[in-house]
């Protein structure tokens, strides 16, 4: 179908087999898939990639399934699928109170998967949204993701690559808080080991190229003990 090819699924599973075999079935069906093998490397994609649905797995490494669903429902209603081999029924009861959508049990077959997936899909009314845009705009900036282009109340403004990360992570969540920790995962990486507080100076760093005012900005806001949130202007 025309309309799954532009639908984006996240696997996030830290047993290389059951990802590789996951990946393979939703790619062969027509679905673009990206794949993480532990919980902060899934959160990293999703807020970069801002896929149509997850797939996750609940036994990780560094951070477990049940901490990647609460930091997604903070943020998203988008479908997850948990993926586990735990059977009990309290598990799967935690699963959906939790916000998940579906519960598939290991040993799975293709089949069994694909048929949630389109069954979530269907729930959600997926695709929607701009989660495959190349481009941001609103009334005061405007972002060609592809060539790295930004335009500020449409003069070009040049951006440093980390700069620019940054406002990609923020405006493809605009309206939406993201703690110091999430946006040092997102703009420079997990191996990161440095301090919390380039967070602060880099958005510093892009205020003065983006706000009129950097001293009392309106786009980039403050929130006082969680984060930082790109408030996306009225028309």
């Amino acid at each position: 179908m025309a309309s799954e090819q532009q639908i984006k699924i996240l696997v996030i599973e830290d047993d290389e087999d059951i990802r590789t075999v996951v990946a393979t079935r939703l790619k062969r069906a027509g679905y673009e898939t990206t794949i993480a093998f532990d919980g902060k490397d899934g959160l990293r994609h999703f807020y970069a990639d801002r896929p149509d649905l997850v797939v996750l797995d609940i036994a990780m490494p560094v951070m477990d399934g049940w901490q990647v669903l609460e930091r997604l429902r903070e943020v998203s209603d988008v479908p997850v699928l948990i993926l586990t081999a735990a059977t009990q029924e309290r598990d799967k009861l935690r699963g959906l109170r939790s916000g998940a959508d579906d519960y598939i049990t290991k040993p799975f077959s293709g089949e069994e998967l694909l048929a949630r997936v389109e069954v979530a899909l269907r729930r959600s009314g997926s695709p929607e949204g701009d989660s495959g845009s190349t481009s941001y705009s609103d009334s005061e900036i405007a972002i060609d993701f592809p060539k790295h282009e930004v335009f500020v109340r449409s003069e070009p403004v040049d951006l440093s690559p980390t700069e620019f990360r940054l406002l990609t992570i923020l405006t493809r969540n605009a309206n939406q808080v993201l703690s110091q920790d999430q946006l040092l995962d997102l703009v420079w990486g997990r191996e990161y080991v440095g301090s919390l507080d380039v967070v602060r100076l880099y958005v510093g760093y892009l205020r003065r190229k983006v706000e009129q005012d950097h001293e009392a900005p309106l786009l980039i806001e403050t929130v006082r003990g969680f984060g930082y949130r790109y408030r996306k202007p009225t028309a």
